[in-house]
């Protein structure tokens, strides 16, 4: 076992000044590091009978494919808008700054699908609680979710109604 806080680098003032960016590319370029926080964002929904791991925009989708490989299930996308070539479905939120929005395909479930939804970092919520609604949206059901890491000071977990596991908690 590894300290997985170890491979998280603090880069300070980016995007913008203020802000300090947790980068996880060293854990990702780890094979232990990887493997391990894979297991354990994987390890609580083991149980849970998931049917499809949908990674959030884009690096949520390298978690989501290892994670979907340890429970057995499909991998599902949640892109930004027109990245997608086949029909979507969509749902625009707010933001602190502004309105975004994202899209899965119209197809991507057969309705009741059970889903765990997959991404890097939950910061302020709104891209979790948008990503419910567009699953919800597109006839799964969101059994959970779990993050490599949370910055628990902006509160996001509160946006989310359901289990939702943190490997490191900021």
């Amino acid at each position: 076992m590894v300290d997985l806080y170890e491979y998280i680098v603090d880069v300070p003032d980016f995007p913008e000044p203020g802000i300090v960016f947790k980068d996880i590319t060293p854990l990702l370029a780890s094979p232990e590091a990887f493997l391990q926080a894979v297991d354990e964002m994987a390890d609580p929904f083991l149980a849970s009978s998931i049917d499809i791991v949908v990674g959030i925009e884009s690096r949520g989708f390298l978690l989501a494919g290892s994670i979907a490989e340890r429970i057995g299930s499909g991998v599902g996308l949640v892109r930004k808008p027109g990245k997608l070539p086949r029909d979507t479905v969509a749902v625009t939120y707010e933001l602190e700054y502004g309105t975004d929005t994202l899209e899965i395909h119209a197809d991507a479930f057969s309705d009741g699908a059970r889903v765990l939804i997959v991404d890097d970092v939950l910061a302020t919520g709104g891209t979790l609680a948008a990503s419910k609604d567009l699953i919800e949206k597109a006839g799964g059901v969101v059994v959970g979710a779990t993050m490599l890491l949370e910055l628990s000071f902006l509160n996001g977990r509160e946006k989310f109604n359901g289990p939702l596991h943190a490997n490191l908690v900021y």
